[in-house]
């Protein structure tokens, strides 16, 4: 019991240095229609669970002292063997509980659908501001397609309106997170993710990397700022001001990973910049592994390749023909 006294009084002091320290919990302040479901379904489960486990806890001091080997009072019946109903309370309670969790899960999960576009009743009918995201070693770049801008480790979107985010990645499997906002998507070479994201207040909210993918990764942090609609309409012009411009060539200049202890290469990839320019159909190339010449895209040789077989000649609806080669 002295330990267990110590060891409750070491959890306490532990939890209030925590709290104290100014720690930001940015996921219990949910600023988006994602991020605050998401808290309604990870609170649930945490109540559905302690349900479970408070009493368990209590139960398990409560038997110690009262079947302690000193207690010769306590009731002994070495012939028990079996209970109807206590096998009735111990399978009952933890399958309910499980029917409860899997169809909060399922239901959320389904809800909040990454690639699912947000009800229009809570994002309006406005078209939605794309934003293709393509992670680097270790910095992300945000393209504007529908602005011809581009960013790295910034985001600007307008309050209230829904932001399609497509997620790729150059090199290593990396993950897009912005706590306050929603859900972690990976990015991953080769594929296009598709993410549905709101903020429906104005702030400055952390986002970063949420997998590791090597020396530069604890760096690999980004801002989206959710400002007013004049505001976001400022952030283009200005972007637009940059005498930056980002074609194929100049992605593989920004694709280049600094060498183990390159200060100076790390400290370049966390610098904020702009790009007033993108060449057309460059995301689309940095997924289909074509950004550089005389290169031909995976879709295209995926195309080919299914034109040539027997199941092509039988059924395919691809036209050899019409295969543009990069």
């Amino acid at each position: 019991m002295k330990n267990f006294g110590k060891l409750t009084g070491l959890l306490g002091v532990l939890t209030s240095a925590l709290l104290l320290s100014g720690c930001e919990f940015d996921v219990l302040d949910p600023a988006g229609y994602v991020a605050r479901h998401e808290l309604i379904l990870i609170t649930t489960c945490v109540i559905v669970m302690a349900c479970i486990v408070i009493p368990v806890m209590i139960a398990v001091v409560a038997f110690a002292i009262k079947y302690r080997a000193t207690n010769t009072q306590a009731e002994y019946l070495p012939d028990w063997g079996h209970s109807n109903k206590v096998e009735t309370f111990m399978w009952g309670i933890p399958i309910l509980v499980i029917i409860i969790l899997g169809s909060l899960t399922a239901y959320f999960t389904y809800k909040l659908e990454p690639s699912k576009p947000i009800d229009k009743a809570v994002a309006g009918a406005q078209e939605p501001l794309q934003i293709d995201a393509v992670a680097l070693d270790w910095k992300w770049l945000f393209i504007y397609p529908q602005y011809g801008v581009a960013s790295i480790n910034e985001i600007y979107a307008p309050e209230n309106r829904q932001v399609l985010v497509q997620l790729t990645s150059e090199n290593s499997v990396n993950a897009f997170w912005v706590p306050r906002l929603g859900t972690v998507l990976y990015a991953m070479p080769q594929m296009n993710a598709k993410l549905h994201l709101i903020a429906d207040r104005q702030g400055v909210f952390k986002g970063s990397s949420a997998n590791y993918s090597g020396d530069g990764f604890s760096e690999m942090h980004f801002k989206w700022n959710s400002v007013a609609q004049a505001d976001f309409d400022n952030w283009i012009a200005k972007a637009r001001e940059s005498k930056e411009t980002l074609d194929r060539a100049g992605y593989r200049q920004l694709s280049y990973s600094p060498k183990m202890g390159d200060t100076a290469g790390k400290q370049k990839d966390a610098e904020v910049r702009y790009f007033s320019q993108v060449e057309k159909g460059l995301y689309y190339r940095i997924v289909n592994r074509c950004v550089d010449k005389d290169t031909t895209c995976n879709e295209d040789q995926m195309k080919l390749a299914a034109a040539k077989s027997l199941w092509g000649e039988l059924c395919s609806v691809f036209d050899p023909g019409v295969v543009q080669k990069k």
